[in-house]
């Protein structure tokens, strides 16, 4: 099931926070990155956020989460975790359709670690165009993708 998560409740930014360590870690290790900021993320950081969050849940046990940042004229992707226990399962592919399908924009945009393959693969499978490459905070080299609809 997908729906939007209310991350004002404490419970829930609990949640999050949770799914968001366990996929970083293991991104943090793809990358090679030994002081990963999105680690480094405080509970209040979800709680007091601006953005929506968007969760998928299996049994009610919510296993991955989209973070979506409404942007001027568009909407930009800030995160997308998936718990490593429920990877390879088209969970992330089926965020994507739903974020997609969701928002009522023209274009979306989304970075990821230049080395992250199987995120790179997820958005170019949805037509996301690659848009530049730069080193982001501690020497990680990034890509951003936009997709205009």
């Amino acid at each position: 099931m997908i729906s939007l998560i209310n991350h004002k409740q404490h419970e829930n930014a609990q949640n999050i926070r949770r799914v968001f360590q366990v996929s970083y870690k293991v991104e943090a290790e793809l990358l090679g990155a030994t002081n990963f900021p999105p680690l480094s993320r405080p509970l209040d950081a979800f709680y007091n956020c601006p953005n929506d969050f968007v969760g998928y849940f299996v049994d009610l046990k919510l296993v991955a989460v989209v973070e979506m940042k409404h942007e001027a004229e568009h909407m930009h992707i800030q995160s997308l975790v998936v718990d490593p226990n429920y990877f390879r399962r088209g969970i992330a592919s089926k965020l994507i359709d739903f974020v997609l399908n969701h928002y009522e924009v023209n274009m979306f945009t989304v970075e990821t670690g230049k080395d992250n393959g199987p995120a790179r693969k997820l958005y170019e499978g949805f037509g996301f165009e690659l848009q530049k490459t730069y080193t982001a905070a501690e020497n990680i080299v990034k890509v951003r993708y936009q997709r205009k609809l």
